[in-house]
This record gives structure tokens, C-alpha cells and sequence, in this order.
């Protein structure tokens, strides 16, 4: 491949990635894993969790915690929630977990802040937790519906909330490919394993494209621009 070939590959690739790339190697390289401190509890509290109820003991107190279905009141739903990032689905290797809450949490701490972080993975976990209920009372015969069985699911991990950060972390920087990208993904989950998982994540992503399109429209003219592309302060001014 020449260098005729490679320099669009190389403009775009820092079109779409440099200033978050950027943005996060320069967090790292200053302030290594300070950068991340709400990441690693998060990490550290999904690991406890995973120990815990993986005991003859420990069990039923992780689900009492942070277990959501869609059969429980939903009182208990939303009790129950925050913790729910944090418990380990049952059908799927810990490391997967892991690794999502490494990557996508962290990005995000470093890029919009440790409470922006948490705040949107909250609204897009609560988006699948509220979609699971309309699903299923809207039946399996309808294209957005959820089957009787979906009921007792027990839906927990912190898939839904990671979908929900890359889809806001890609809209604050620009990274529209990679963003469009993530949904084609979750879409075709869906396409091609018709569960409550990947639905889920689909109403993560409407719930945080909504926030992001609010936003747009009506936030702060600072903050709607992207945080690594934003233009420097002006310098001080010379001593006369």
C-alpha cells in the first residue's frame, strides 16, 4: 500500500479517533490509573460480586442486591438497579464483564467525567428495564414484543449501560462511524439472536440517542461542542 493509498486511511482515522484518542492517552500518561478511580471500583465491585455468588453462600444475597426481572414490582426493579451493572450475568464468562467495564467505563471517565459516566449508564440500563415491561405486555405476536418466558429472565451485567456510554462518548467526539457502527451491531444481535438482551440494548441506544439529541438542541453552547476538539483559552494578555 503506498503513501498515495494509506493518507486518507490516516486522515480519517484521525478524523474519527484522534481527539478521543487523544483525550484518553494524555489522562493515562498524566495520571495513570487516577485517571479511572470510579472504573476501578466498578471493576473491583463486579469481581466481589462474582466471588460472592459463585459460593454456597453468597447466592441468593447478590441476587436480593442487585437481581432485576421483569416479574418483580417495580419498585424493587429500580431499588435494585444500580447494583445490577455490577452482578455478573449468569450465562456469560466474568471476563466479558470485565473487560467491557474496563474499556468502556474508563473511556468514559477520562472523556466526560465519573458522574456523566454514571449517570447515563443509568438511564440506559433503566431504558432496558423499562422496555422488558412494555415488551412483555405487549406480547410475542408484536415485532417489539417479549414472550411469557422473558418474565423471569434475570437481567443483570452492564451491557446495556456499556452500549449507552459508546454510543455518548462517539456523539461527543465525533466518532459518527464508529458510533453508527455500534448500532448496526446491536441490530443485527437482534437479527440473529431474537433475545431480551440484545432488545435491550436497542432501547439503551434510542434512551441515549434522545439525551444526546436534547442536548444538541438545547445545552450549553460549550458543552455541545466536543471536549478534544474544543479551542484552546485565549492567552493572558501582555503587560503593557
Amino acid at each position: 500500500m503506498t503513501a498515495r493509498t494509506t493518507a486518507p486511511l490516516r486522515r480519517f482515522a484521525h478524523r474519527e479517533w484522534g481527539p478521543l484518542f487523544g483525550t484518553v492517552r494524555d489522562a493515562l500518561v498524566r495520571d495513570g490509573w487516577r485517571a479511572v478511580p470510579m472504573t476501578i471500583g466498578a471493576v473491583g465491585l463486579t469481581s466481589v460480586f462474582q466471588i460472592v455468588q459463585n459460593t454456597s453462600w453468597g447466592f441468593q444475597p447478590v441476587q436480593d442486591l442487585g437481581s432485576v426481572k421483569a416479574a418483580d414490582p417495580l419498585w424493587l426493579a429500580l431499588l435494585r438497579t444500580p447494583l445490577s451493572l455490577c452482578v455478573p450475568a449468569l450465562d456469560l464468562p466474568v471476563w466479558g464483564a470485565l473487560a467491557q467495564i474496563l474499556l468502556v467505563f474508563g473511556i468514559s471517565e477520562i472523556c466526560v467525567g465519573w458522574w456523566r459516566t454514571l449517570l447515563i449508564g443509568y438511564v440506559a440500563t433503566l431504558a432496558g428495564t423499562t422496555y422488558a415491561r412494555i415488551g412483555l405486555s405487549l406480547g410475542s405476536d408484536h415485532p417489539l414484543g417479549l414472550p411469557e418466558s422473558d418474565r423471569i429472565v434475570n437481567d443483570t451485567g452492564p451491557s446495556a449501560a456499556v452500549v449507552g456510554l459508546a454510543i455518548h462518548v462517539c456523539w461527543r467526539y465525533r466518532a459518527y462511524l464508529t458510533g453508527a457502527l455500534v448500532v448496526v451491531v446491536m441490530i443485527g444481535e437482534v437479527v440473529f439472536k431474537n433475545n431480551l438482551a440484545g432488545k435491550e440494548h436497542l432501547a439503551a441506544i434510542a434512551a441515549v440517542m434522545a439525551l444526546c439529541a436534547v442536548r444538541a438542541q438545547w445545552g450549553p453552547a460549550r458543552s455541545r461542542a466536543p471536549l478534544g476538539r474544543r479551542p484552546p483559552p485565549p492567552p493572558p494578555p501582555r503587560p503593557a
